[in-house]
Parts: C-alpha cells; sequence; structure tokens
C-alpha cells in the first residue's frame, strides 16, 4: 500500500502540475470573456429559475425535471469536498487556498454553463428510452472524436469509484468511528444497503431522493456555520484579511503544529481542492443535466451553473470561515489533525457542548451519501457509454460493494487516489469545451434573441 500511495502521489505531481491549472483555470477565462460575463450578468435570472417553479413546454425533452437534475448534480458536488476537502486545503495550503477555492469557482461558472450546453444539444436517447449525454457525447457528436469521448468515458467510470464512491465512504467512516465509536466495517455496510435502495431505481429514483435531501442537507450545514460565524463576528475581518493576503504571501509557522504554507502550495490545493468540490471542468455535472426537460440547452445551463455558486462561494466558504475564525485551522497537522477531524473541531469549538460535532458528523453523512447517489448515476452512464445497456445492473452491484471497502481504506491513499482520477477525467474534457467553445457561443445568442427576449418581452407588458 505504501508503494502504491507514493505511486500514486507520483502521478497526482504530474496531473495537478502547472499546465493542467493553467488549462482549468484557462479554459473558465475563455469561456468567461467568450461569452461575454454572462455567467456573471445573468447569475440573478440563473437563481430565478432554480427557484421559480418550472413549467414544461411543449418541445421540452427529458427524464427528469430542471430542478431534479440541478439536484443530482448538487448531490454529488456538496459532498465531503466541502467539509473534508476545505480543511484538508487549508491544512496543506494554508487559509490562502480558500481564496483560490474562491477564484476556481468564479471562472468555474462558464465552465459549468458550458458543459451543460454541449451536454443538453449533443445528448441521445438510449437503448432504455432514457436521455443520455455528457462530455463522451459531445466530443464524439459535436467534435467528433469518439477516442475522446471513449477516453472520457473510461477515466469516468473509474473516477467515480474515487471522488464519488471511496472518499464518502471513507469520510463518513472516519467522521462516525470519531464521533459514536463504530467500527468503519459496519458503516461500510448499512451505507452500502441505503446506497443499493436508490441506485437500483436509475435516475428517476435518485432524482427524487436528492431533491429532498439536497435542501435540507445544506440548510442544515449553511445555518449552523452562519451561527458560529455571527458568534465569532469579531475575528471576521482578521480571518478574511489572513484568507486574502495568504494567498500571494503564504504563511509562516504560526502556532504549534502548523507548519507553514508557501503561495504554490496555496494555490495547488486551492485549486485542486475547489475543482474536487465544484467539479466544473471535470465533466461530471453535464451528465445530469442532460437528462432534464428542458426546450433549450442554454436554460438548462444557466440552472446548471448555479451548482459552482452555491456549492463553493456558499458552502466552502462557510467551511473555510469557521475554520479561520475559530483560530482552529492553526492547528492543522497533515499526520494527525486533518480534514474531517479538523472541521468537526472547528465546529466543536464554535458551538456549545457537542452541537458542532454533531453538525459536522451529520452534515458528512448526509453529503456523502447524497454525493455516493450523484456518481453513481455519472459513473454507470460512462460506463453504459462503453459497454452498453448489459453493464449497468453489474456496475450497480459493483458500486455498492466499494462503498464497503472504501469505509476501511486510508485516507491518505483514498484522496491521492480521487485527485489523480480527478484530473486524467478532466483533460479530454477541458480540449472539447475550447474547441467547441464556438457552439456553446452561437446556442447562447440563439436563446437571448429567440426565447430570453421574447420572456422579458412578456414580463415587461403584464405588468401593464
Amino acid at each position: 500500500m505504501e508503494y502504491l500511495t507514493k505511486l500514486i502521489g507520483q502521478i497526482n505531481d504530474f496531473v495537478w502540475g502547472p499546465p493542467m491549472l493553467v488549462l482549468l483555470v484557462g479554459t473558465g477565462l475563455l469561456l468567461t470573456f467568450r461569452l461575454q460575463f454572462i455567467t456573471f450578468r445573468f447569475l440573478p435570472y440563473a437563481l430565478r429559475q432554480v427557484f421559480s417553479k418550472q413549467e414544461v413546454k411543449d418541445k421540452s425533452q427529458g427524464d427528469v425535471s430542471p430542478f431534479q437534475a440541478l439536484t443530482t448534480a448538487l448531490a454529488a458536488t456538496i459532498g465531503t469536498g466541502n467539509l473534508v476537502g476545505v480543511a484538508t486545503a487549508v491544512t496543506l495550503g494554508g487559509p490562502g487556498a480558500v481564496f483560490w477555492m474562491w477564484a476556481t469557482a468564479l471562472v468555474g461558472l462558464a465552465t459549468k454553463y458550458a458543459e451543460a450546453i454541449l451536454a443538453v444539444k449533443y445528448r441521445i436517447t438510449d437503448e432504455n428510452g432514457q436521455m443520455a449525454g455528457g462530455p463522451m457525447y459531445y466530443l464524439e457528436r459535436g467534435l467528433g472524436k469518439k477516442w475522446l469521448g471513449m477516453l472520457f468515458a473510461l477515466f469516468g467510470a473509474l473516477a467515480g469509484f474515487g471522488i464519488g464512491n471511496v472518499v464518502q465512504s471513507n469520510s463518513v467512516a472516519t467522521s462516525i468511528e470519531a464521533t459514536f465509536n463504530v467500527p468503519p466495517l459496519a458503516t461500510g455496510i448499512v451505507l452500502a444497503l441505503v446506497t443499493g435502495l436508490v441506485i437500483l431505481g436509475g435516475i428517476k429514483s435518485i432524482g427524487r431522493v436528492t431533491s429532498f435531501l439536497v435542501p435540507f442537507m445544506a440548510a442544515f450545514y449553511i445555518i449552523g456555520g452562519i451561527i458560529i460565524i455571527l458568534l465569532n463576528i469579531g475575528q471576521l475581518p482578521e480571518a478574511l484579511n489572513i484568507i486574502f493576503t495568504s494567498a500571494f504571501s503564504g504563511v509562516d509557522k504560526v502556532a504549534a503544529g502548523f507548519m507553514g504554507a508557501t503561495v504554490a502550495q496555496a494555490i495547488r490545493f486551492g485549486v485542486a481542492r475547489g475543482v474536487f468540490s465544484n467539479e466544473a471542468g471535470l465533466g461530471s455535472a453535464p451528465i445530469a443535466a442532460a437528462a432534464a426537460r428542458t426546450d433549450h440547452p442554454a436554460r438548462q445551463a444557466f440552472i446548471a451553473m448555479t451548482g459552482t455558486f452555491f456549492d463553493t462561494i456558499i458552502v466552502c466558504t462557510i467551511t473555510g470561515l469557521v475554520l479561520t475564525v475559530t483560530g482552529v485551522w492553526q492547528q492543522a497537522v497533515p499526520e494527525t489533525y486533518t480534514g474531517a477531524v479538523l472541521t468537526a473541531a472547528a465546529f466543536s469549538h464554535g458551538l456549545p457542548g457537542n452541537w458542532g460535532g454533531m453538525i459536522v458528523s451529520l452534515g458528512i453523512i448526509l453529503f456523502a451519501y447524497s454525493t455516493i447517489l450523484g456518481w453513481a448515476y455519472y459513473g454507470e452512464k460512462c460506463a453504459q457509454y462503453l459497454l452498453g445497456k448489459r453493464v449497468i445492473i453489474f456496475y450497480r452491484i459493483l458500486w455498492v460493494a466499494v462503498v464497503i471497502v472504501g469505509a476501511k481504506l486510508k485516507i491518505d491513499f483514498v484522496w491521492a487516489l480521487a485527485d489523480a482520477l480527478n484530473g486524467l477525467m478532466a483533460i479530454p474534457n477541458l480540449i472539447g469545451l475550447v474547441l467547441l467553445s464556438g457552439v456553446v457561443v452561437s446556442e447562447t445568442k440563439d436563446f437571448l434573441e429567440n426565447i430570453y427576449a421574447k420572456e422579458k418581452e412578456e414580463r415587461e407588458m403584464s405588468r401593464y
């Protein structure tokens, strides 16, 4: 295991080196500029689309509602990366990593938007009569590069077991063992059973569960974090100051335990954990977007991009601020005091009694479980693209079994493997986004001129 962990670490150093960071951020910047900052200008419109009652248009096609498609994507993205991943980024890169997570999210809005547009535009109806879409389809049907689509599907099917399965079950088992002294194996078995009950029903079953679970779990965690920030409001200016300053100057050894961090570390781990958290550029979320009932690719794209906003700008920010306002980040020691333990310590420090630890423990359980459900669908669709519908049942069985295995794996190996697989699946997707950026611009223009303009005119007429 030690040799394998070292090998995965070496792969990470290559995959998440400067070229990948440039490709991730550069793709987001390219799309942001080509779309003339529409992801910033239309963010209020996108949020209204999320929270307004969606009417099913005559020309709408899809398997689930736009909101269910979003919550399925959010179920996969709002996971342990928001709790454990942020703490890990702060441990390895200092508080400045939080700033770089924000930066990644801001350009990631355009990336997530483009992914969803292409996913809906190039989706197909599969052998089961259901919608199937995502990078593998727009790489094949839009770019004409089926081999790139197959490469993405291969990495996606494998990456699901890392980012969407092993990491999640491991974090749940670690948290429950620390809080309730329950053996990891027992946690893994129970988690596997409740996972199997949902994923056997496919996207419609997953959509129904996530549309209820995601809003509840996000609100529960956010409220707890806001209470801690308000209780420590006097420390908020200093917390924000250290996040911004350490993002560009690094952090010296400031307390017993914390080993300091350079700017390069802040950028690397901030971007890596930011992508792990919101998945912009990975190509995972558009697989869910492709299943949505919608009358135009851009409409679902606006809804889909809010996933990055909710995930990183809101939920990850809560975790980062709680870690800094409580001062617990200074106790971060990579070998013994990181991840879920560090986040739990910050919440416990910020709230009286055992409320803080309970919020984190329950948050990890709910976040991780929802992520396992969302990624089960992603990985299944990737495997189906490669091997056809006959592989679906076998993939689901294997998925449930790996949940148990993941609960007992060592955390260092788990996170390293997840990072490596994330980077590998992002490469073909980002290539596709860059080369198909003209299609994204064209579809956006069509929506704004032919649908949005008409809706705007109708709204204005209704006022009189």
